[in-house]
């Protein structure tokens, strides 16, 4: 299972708003087949590793990442391949959380008389589809706040420079984050100081879709990533008529929202952005836009990228801005922290409690 898993990560960003699933089969104790989903729309993992291990597959044992699916979507079902090949049991890390799937694809193949066990690595499984399983729990994408800060907390000077405050390495995984997420979304703020492109770069993977809250209408049209040609999503309140024309024209959507006790109304925002199909947001900045999402309790992943210097000032821009809390009781708390070294950057990554799949 651990090797299904390894595989199922090869999908990444490649297969949204699908899972990520690896499959492997083995016959007389034995790897003779491998396969993970390589494409959205594409055959599914155990198709692969079937394919690959061919007759040696009759009275083997199949390892798969997740549930085989039961029904006709864009391919037809995993069980009908995997009772055809002769397949003698099926070992599963989790069930599928989409309603078609849930137990329903385990009960057909336990009906033709394949043993099932179920359960193994689950949890490492239900976190690496932490997207998938928001998505389709939650019926909200999943939400991934992620900074780069120095050791007091500051992501820009008192003149809004943040080139570079993490290291190379630091950016390299930044990027491969990028790549697993459908949209990628930063305050207008961020824009005028940065104009950055939001793509992805010094890895392979497809483009996240960019959002730009703009409450205002701010953004300039010679803004960088309003020629990326992904139709950027602008979020706005009171933006002109004639902004929003020329926004437009440069092929990005602009979406009006109301706002709540003065902000735009974020829990709205990602009721729309499930109805467009965007399953999941890597948030980037700036301080302001990581308030809105921490305080409203919408985040569910942060990373920290914390760099081994200090910026230091009264007016250095904050990682988290917004009015601040009062009380010690009222900070957010996170969970399940894991630590990693890039390079002399140290990456921090915890969950805010809740992620659509398991409850802190």
């Amino acid at each position: 299972m651990a090797r299904a898993l390894e595989l199922a990560a090869k999908g990444e960003g490649s297969v949204n708003p699908n899972p990520l699933v690896g499959a492997v089969v083995v016959a007389d104790a034995q790897i003779v087949g491998e396969g993970w989903h390589k494409q959205f729309g594409g055959p599914h993992a155990e198709v692969h590793a079937l394919n690959e291990a061919g007759a040696a597959s009759s009275g083997a044992t199949l390892y798969v990442s997740l549930e085989p699916c039961c029904h006709h979507g864009k391919t037809p079902p995993c069980t009908d391949r995997i009772i055809a090949a002769g397949i003698r049991k099926v070992v599963v890390a989790t069930r599928d959380p989409n309603p078609a799937v849930n137990g329903k694809g385990l009960a057909i193949l336990k009906a033709a008389g394949i043993d099932v066990l179920e359960s193994v690595m689950e949890q490492e499984a239900k976190q690496q589809n932490e997207i998938f399983f928001t998505s389709m729990t939650q019926h909200r994408p999943f939400v991934h706040l992620k900074l780069a800060m120095s050791l007091d907390g500051r992501i820009a000077t008192k003149t809004g420079d943040a080139k570079w405050i993490s290291g190379e390495a630091s950016r390299v995984r930044a990027h491969e984050m990028r790549r697993k997420y459908a949209a990628i979304l930063v305050g207008v703020g961020t824009v005028t100081a940065d104009n950055p492109m939001l793509d992805v770069r010094h890895v392979e993977g497809i483009n996240p879709r960019p959002i730009v809250l703009d409450p205002t209408g701010r953004i300039p049209l010679s803004a960088r990533l309003l020629t990326s040609g992904r139709a950027p999503i602008i979020v706005t309140h009171s933006m002109s008529e004639e902004s929003e024309i020329a926004l437009k024209e440069k092929g990005a959507e602009v979406w009006r929202l109301p706002l709540v006790n003065g902000s735009l109304d974020l829990p709205q925002l990602l009721r729309q952005l499930a109805e467009a199909g965007l399953d999941s947001i890597l948030i980037e900045g700036g301080g302001e836009t990581a308030a809105g999402f921490l305080n409203t309790g919408l985040v569910d992943k942060v990373s920290l990228f914390m760099a081994p210097l200090f910026i230091g000032g009264r007016q250095a821009v904050p990682s988290i801005g917004g009015e601040g809390i009062d009380a010690m009781a009222q900070a957010i708390h996170l969970h399940r922290v894991s630590t990693e070294w890039l390079g002399e950057d140290l990456l921090y990554t915890g969950y805010t409690g809740y992620t659509g799949y398991t409850k802190q």
